[in-house]
């Protein structure tokens, strides 16, 4: 691994420790060869992380990872992190650690927070909906109204691919939300990526043997299944999607046109 990935790991590992999260100690994070891109860095989480951990995971390794794209100062630094990222990453810590939860959801809530922070609220209070046991996780999701599924779902996609690509989406638990992705996403406005979603699940049905054919349940063998992955040109797809069609916002305004349906009576 290159010093850059070295300080992405180190940054990652200490960030997920200090936030109280666990990572499993070995192979944890790749970087595909396809790619140097930081974008794609897949993570698989020790056993039993429950989705929603999982998912507030892919946000934090998104937010360092985007810290680290936008720093060449980091990316020339042998000697480890700069000061400057250190302290980004401290604020990022102590932000996420004392960010407020609410177990109930207001209209006040939703109408003071800011588009920024909105969609963390909202699926900080859909997790506190959970029950203990996180194998029912799929069927309390599918419980709720169409709104809130929606955004459920559309973090789990957006946290899995924009960290390990659509193959680490079916991979991981997130992928047991597959058919109903392309639904959530023109329900909220965000046709392109819908469209994208579509395609890129029939192709993952179509071939689904090519695609886990090396998933026999290791680190080595998910690594290997990157390689002349029929998924990959879709991950690309994907992120030039933003550029067009801003995802996150979306969501954001379909939350606040629709925020009685988010709300807890």
């Amino acid at each position: 691994m290159t010093k850059y990935g070295q300080n992405i790991t180190t940054a990652i590992t200490g960030f997920a420790k200090v936030a109280g999260f666990v990572l499993n100690s070995t192979a944890v994070f790749r970087f595909p060869p396809r790619t140097q891109s930081p974008k794609t860095l897949a993570v698989r989480l020790k056993h039993g992380t429950t989705m929603t951990r999982t998912l507030i995971i892919m946000r934090i390794i998104t937010t360092i990872l985007t810290l680290f794209g936008c720093s060449e100062q980091t990316k020339k630094n042998d000697r480890g992190l700069s000061k400057e990222m250190e302290a980004q990453l401290t604020n990022s810590v102590e932000a996420f650690k004392n960010r407020p939860i609410y177990k109930v959801l207001t209209e006040q809530i939703i109408d003071t927070t800011s588009d920024e922070n909105l969609l963390q609220v909202v699926f900080d209070n859909l997790s506190q909906k959970h029950p203990a046991d996180y194998e029912k996780e799929y069927e309390t999701v599918m419980s709720w109204n169409k709104s809130r599924q929606a955004i459920y779902m559309i973090w789990a996609l957006e946290g899995e691919v924009n960290n390990g690509g659509y193959n680490q989406f079916y991979f991981n638990s997130s992928g047991q939300f597959y058919k109903h992705l392309p639904d959530a996403l023109k329900l909220v406005g965000a046709t392109k990526f819908a469209d994208l979603t579509k395609r890129a699940n029939d192709t993952f049905e179509k071939e689904n043997k090519k695609i886990t054919q090396h998933q026999d349940g290791t680190l080595e063998g998910f690594s290997k299944s990157y390689d002349d992955n029929p998924l990959n040109d879709f991950d690309t797809e994907f992120y030039d999607l933003y550029k067009t069609e801003k995802l996150q916002q979306i969501q954001v305004d379909y939350i606040r046109k629709n925020k009685k349906e988010f709300i807890d009576k």
